[in-house]
């Protein structure tokens, strides 16, 4: 198989509603988590596919907006309950995160299923999760360097 630059990049990892305070000012259930991220970066340069789990309080707009990054969706997993959020602050030294609360709610359960679509990534990008989830999606996916 040749890969290049647009072969597709499956990202597995958390996907929060942050709510962070600044020197600069605040927000609450903002995007967050490291899944997100990554696929943000990732989306500048290859098709991302994420697979992650939110709460069916998760806000369409956040959903709209992975999609209109190109962000395929098909692995997001929808529980029952509430998406896994994330508070701190950062003072003027923005390198140095203050956690507030963490509450894993639906992440604390989160086993990540890969679709038979995705199988065929030829890149994996392990987000923050669980080290040992980490390695279950490596020995049990069919996917294969």
């Amino acid at each position: 198989m040749s890969r290049s630059a647009s072969s597709p990049v499956l990202i597995v990892g958390s996907v929060a509603l942050d709510s962070v305070q600044t020197p600069a000012g605040s927000v609450e259930d903002a995007l967050g988590g490291a899944a997100v991220y990554s696929s943000m970066a990732a989306s500048f340069f290859a098709p991302v596919r994420l697979v992650g789990v939110v709460g069916r309080d998760f806000p369409q707009q956040h959903l709209e907006f992975l999609r209109s990054r190109n962000v395929d969706l098909e692995g997001l997993q929808l529980e029952d309950g509430e998406t896994f959020r994330w508070s701190g602050y950062y003072d003027f030294d923005i390198n140095q995160a203050h956690t507030l609360a963490t509450h894993l709610n639906v992440f604390e359960n989160f086993r990540p299923q890969i679709p038979p679509s995705y199988r065929d990534s030829p890149y994996v990008f392990l987000a923050n999760i669980d080290p040992e989830l980490q390695l279950e999606v490596l020995t049990r996916s069919p996917i294969r360097s």
